[in-house]
C-alpha cells in the first residue's frame, strides 16, 4: 500500500493518471519544470541575471520533484531511469526554443534512442523471465 502526505494523493489502480500515456505527460511536465528550475540557476550564476530568478527556479524544482512522484512505478529508480529519456528530448526542445540553437541530426538520433530506452524501462512486462 502506498502512503504519502495528506496533501499529496498517491495514484491508485482506478486513478486516471496511471498508464503509459499519462506517465509520459507527467514526465514531460517534470522535465519542463526541472529544466526551467536549473536554467534559473544557470542564468544567475553563469549569465549574471538577478538573484530574484532563484525564487521561481526553486518553485520549478519543487514542482519537478512532486510531478515525478506521480508516475505509477513500483520503484523510484525505475521511474527516474525512464524519465531520463524524456528529459533528454525536453532539453533539446529547450535548446531550440529558449536558447535559439536548433538540434542537429545527432542530437535527434540520440534523443530517439534514449526515448526508446525509456519506453522499454517504463512499459516492460515485469515478472516475466
Amino acid at each position: 500500500m502506498r502512503r504519502g502526505a495528506a496533501w499529496c494523493r498517491w495514484p491508485s489502480e482506478d486513478d486516471p493518471l496511471t498508464g503509459a500515456a499519462p506517465a509520459l505527460l507527467i514526465y514531460a511536465g517534470a522535465a519542463l519544470a526541472e529544466i526551467a528550475g536549473c536554467f534559473a540557476f544557470w542564468a544567475v550564476l553563469r549569465s549574471g541575471r538577478s538573484a530574484l530568478w532563484l525564487a521561481p527556479g526553486l518553485a520549478c524544482l519543487v514542482l519537478f520533484a512532486l510531478l515525478l512522484t506521480r508516475v505509477d512505478a513500483a520503484f523510484a529508480g525505475r521511474a527516474y531511469a525512464a524519465y531520463g529519456g524524456v528529459y533528454i528530448l525536453a532539453s533539446l526542445g529547450w535548446l531550440w526554443a529558449a536558447e535559439g540553437v536548433r538540434p542537429d541530426r545527432f542530437d535527434l538520433l540520440g534523443a530517439v534512442l534514449c526515448l526508446a530506452g525509456a519506453c522499454v524501462i517504463l512499459l516492460a512486462p515485469r515478472g516475466v523471465s
